[in-house]
């Protein structure tokens, strides 16, 4: 094989349940992903020149800055191409080109995306013919999100997300994607909500809501019963956060969140047509901003070309 091309999808979160800290420092979580249709794509063909060698070029869209790219030799893609070789004792290389739409640092996890595609593309790229239950514990070694890249859908995931079952789901989900360029930092805002939560239960409770509304394809159903547990802690440590959620929902859009730990906020709409009407009221506000539409659930990781 010359070399395929592998798409992955962003992931925003319908519910985030967060348990209180246990002895380990980690929260159980309890969440309900969703893969929406913003996408990186990763490229791969066996090296050029030399070998044992593995390259990676990311190039991003116009509205990502590459400065928060991480420094070559410490991408994701370089993690799981070692997990690979360490898994099948033997060199995996390649020649790596990652198209970057899903913006970084933003609670999308664009990282875990390009790890899930890394997995699976340098896989076939050897015809190393990993099986599945391998391929999720290899993602689960890259970060909790990763395993949930490769399902793709709609899925609760639990432990601290890594556990993931696909969920059924009934309806085609519209949502207006507001990035921040801004970041926030995760470890923040865990340690803000559990100022904020001294009393979080040691397990989040079930999300019933969500999971039924998604059952049911019911999108008023699914507004209602949207919930982040971080959201408060994120708004506190940026209150723009906040605002934006509030001028969202004033421009339409039936419901805003925070998505994951932030700082990207998600807005639900009825149709297609209500969110490139809520997307354009939001930029009309303020045309410096990053504002996208995207639909759900999509595929996780798959080959788009092969050869």
């Amino acid at each position: 094989m010359s070399g395929l091309t592998v798409r992955t999808a962003a992931k925003i979160n319908l519910l985030l349940g967060v348990g209180a800290p246990r002895a380990d420092g980690f929260h159980t979580l309890v969440t309900v992903y969703q893969a929406v249709s913003l996408y990186d794509d990763l490229t791969v063909a066996l090296p050029s020149t030399g070998a044992g060698r593995l390259t990676v070029a990311t190039h991003v869209a116009s509205y990502i800055d590459a400065s928060h790219l991480p420094r070559p030799g410490h991408n994701i893609v370089d993690r799981a191409a070692a997990a690979l070789s360490d898994h099948h004792g033997r060199p995996v290389t390649a020649d790596v080109r990652v198209d970057k739409s899903i913006p970084i640092a933003g609670g999308l996890a664009g990282g875990s995306a390009d790890g899930a595609g890394a997995l699976l593309a340098l896989d076939r790229l050897h015809g190393l013919g990993i099986s599945d239950d391998d391929l999720i514990l290899l993602a689960a070694g890259l970060g909790s999100d990763v395993p949930f890249a490769l399902v793709g859908g709609s899925a609760l995931g639990e432990g601290h997300g890594e556990i993931v079952t696909p969920l059924d789901d009934r309806g085609t989900w519209w949502w207006v994607v507001v990035p921040s360029e801004e970041g926030l930092s995760t470890p923040a805002v865990y340690r803000h909500y559990d100022e904020l939560r001294p009393n979080a239960p040691e397990v989040p409770a079930p999300p019933d809501g969500v999971v039924g509304a998604l059952a049911g394809g019911d999108v008023h159903r699914l507004a209602a019963a949207l919930h982040n547990d971080l959201e408060q802690a994120a708004c506190d440590l940026r209150p723009d956060l906040a605002r934006l959620i509030v001028e969202g929902v004033a421009a339409g859009a039936l419901r805003g969140l925070v998505s994951g730990s932030g700082p990207t906020c998600v807005f639900l709409c009825e149709s297609g047509d209500h969110a490139r009407t809520v997307a354009g009221a939001l930029t009309a506000a303020d045309d410096r901003r990053v504002v996208l539409v995207a639909h759900g659930p999509v595929a996780g990781a798959h080959v788009v070309a092969d050869g």
